[in-house]
């Protein structure tokens, strides 16, 4: 049997051992904020924090996270240094990909909490959004940091 802390709570997944981690998030914890967008690691969409690290939950097999911290856009509480500031900067539209950009700019911030405008860029590289949103979410990560 697989274990994974998910949000600091320890829980025991009883599913395949190359079920995406995705699907034990939504499926099985309820945790809806992670969103499926393109299946396949591309989008950023489904980025979680696997002991800090973003990481898309899509096509990562439960049994990778095994005795790992998991962290989804629930475990942040809402109160979030970032989530304050993409709030104040209005940042988000749709909402849709703003889960997994949240996640990716926190495990940015974690490790450079003053990054310049093109380190922002470059690791947003990774999210696509479809509103446009993406000068407004720039700004708001650089306040927060």
């Amino acid at each position: 049997m697989i274990e994974i802390e998910v949000n600091g709570a320890r829980h025991r997944v009883s599913a395949a051992p190359d079920t995406p981690l995705l699907y034990f998030l939504r499926n099985d914890l309820g945790l809806a904020g992670t969103r499926f967008g393109c299946g396949s690691g591309q989008c950023g969409a489904c980025m979680v924090l696997v002991d800090g690290r973003a990481m898309a939950s899509c096509d990562l097999p439960v049994s990778f996270v095994s005795q790992k911290r998991v962290t989804t856009i629930e475990g942040l509480g809402g109160n979030h240094p970032l989530q304050k500031a993409l709030e104040r900067h209005q940042a988000a539209q749709c909402g849709y990909c703003m889960s997994g950009i949240v996640m990716n700019a926190i495990a940015l911030l974690s490790t450079n909490p003053r990054p310049t405008e093109a380190q922002v860029r470059e690791t947003l590289d990774k999210n696509l959004c479809r509103c446009g949103s993406h000068n407004r979410v720039v700004k708001a990560i650089l306040d927060a940091g």
